[in-house]
């Protein structure tokens, strides 16, 4: 079973577009929809394991111009 994690992610103002744009071309980003609320985008990311989650949040999601912030979190049960 592969690892999920939910990554939070608020934006810069107009920069929303761009950010999901850049998301869903990433390997591993299962789903990326806009959200109301405290964050602007919610990302579901999918690997083997929670180092490749990890290194996909650092190494991938947080170099895309554009994100404030994220907050991520982890998957402990899913069917």
């Amino acid at each position: 079973m592969a690892t999920r994690a939910f990554v939070l992610i608020e934006t810069a103002v107009g920069k929303t577009r761009e950010v999901v744009s850049a998301l869903r071309k990433l390997d591993g980003v299962s789903s990326v929809d806009v959200v109301t609320g405290p964050y602007d985008i919610i990302a579901i990311i999918e690997a083997a394991d929670l180092g490749s989650i990890g290194d996909t949040v650092t190494g991938k999601v947080h170099t895309i111009a554009g994100i404030q912030r994220t907050v991520t979190c982890l998957a402990v049960s899913h069917s």
